[in-house]
C-alpha cells in the first residue's frame, strides 16, 4: 500500500513538472522570437560578441533552417511527430521511467511544439518580415501566410571561428553557421542526452526495468537454483 502510494506521488509529480517544462519553454520561445519579429527586419544582426550575434531569418523548414521537404507536408509531419511525442509522455508517466528521462523528453516535445507555433499561427497573426519593415501583428486571418504556411523565426547566431583559407572545400568559410531559436536548442540538447545517457531506456519501449533490480532478481534466482541443487 505504502509502495503504491509513493508511485502515485512520483508519478505527479513527474507530470507537474513535465507540464511546467513544456509551458516554461513554450513561453520563453515565443516571447523571444516574439521580440525579434516585432523590432527587427530580415537579416539585421545585433553584435553581442564577436562569436555570437542575433540575427534575425525565417526559414519555413526544418530544425536550423534546413528545408529538404515542402512546408504543408512538414507541419503536418510535425503535428504527428509532437502527438506520438505527447501520447508517449502520458505513458511513461505511469511506468516508473527515471525522472530525468521524463524531463528530456518533455523537452524535446516542448521545442518541437513551439516550432509547430509559429507554422499554425505566425501567418495568421503578423504581416510580412521583409529587409526593409518590420512585422506588425494584424487581425487573425489577414497576415502573411494561412494556416500551418506560417515561417518559424530564427535568431541565435554563433560565428565561432573561419575555416583557414588554405583547407579544402570549407576554406575561408564559418564553422558553425546555422541560424536557431529556443525551441531548436531543447530539442537538439534532448536529443544528445537521450543518446548519451538514456540510449538503454528509449529501447526499453513502454516497459522500463531498472538494472539493478534485474542484477538482483537475477542473484536471487540463482541462489535458488542453487538451493534446489543443493
Amino acid at each position: 500500500m505504502e509502495k503504491d502510494l509513493k508511485e502515485k506521488t512520483a508519478v505527479s509529480s513527474q507530470g507537474r513538472l513535465a507540464v511546467i517544462i513544456i509551458l516554461s519553454v513554450l513561453l520563453i520561445d515565443q516571447i523571444i522570437k516574439i521580440i525579434v519579429k516585432t523590432n527587427m527586419t530580415i537579416g539585421e544582426e545585433i553584435f553581442i560578441t564577436q562569436w555570437f550575434r542575433i540575427l534575425f531569418v525565417e526559414n519555413s523548414g526544418m530544425a536550423f533552417g534546413m528545408e529538404l521537404i515542402g512546408k504543408l507536408f512538414l507541419s503536418l509531419f510535425r503535428i504527428v511527430v509532437i502527438s506520438l511525442f505527447g501520447w508517449y509522455l502520458v505513458k511513461i508517466l505511469n511506468k516508473g521511467f527515471p525522472t530525468g528521462y521524463v524531463v528530456t523528453v518533455a523537452f524535446i516535445l516542448a521545442g518541437a511544439a513551439g516550432n509547430l507555433f509559429d507554422s499554425m499561427f505566425y501567418g495568421l497573426i503578423f504581416t510580412e518580415s521583409t529587409p526593409f519593415q518590420v512585422a506588425e501583428l494584424t487581425g487573425f486571418g489577414t497576415g502573411y501566410a494561412p494556416f500551418l504556411y506560417g515561417k518559424v523565426v530564427d535568431m541565435f547566431y554563433f560565428p565561432l571561428w573561419r575555416w583557414p583559407d588554405w583547407m579544402p572545400l570549407v576554406g575561408g568559410g564559418i564553422f558553425f553557421s546555422p541560424v536557431f531559436n529556443f525551441a531548436d536548442s531543447c530539442i537538439t540538447c534532448g536529443m544528445l542526452v537521450l543518446i548519451i545517457f538514456y540510449n538503454k531506456v528509449v529501447n526499453m519501449g513502454l516497459v522500463y526495468r531498472d538494472s539493478d533490480e534485474d542484477e538482483q532478481s537475477h542473484c536471487q534466482d540463482s541462489g535458488k537454483n542453487n538451493e534446489k541443487e543443493n
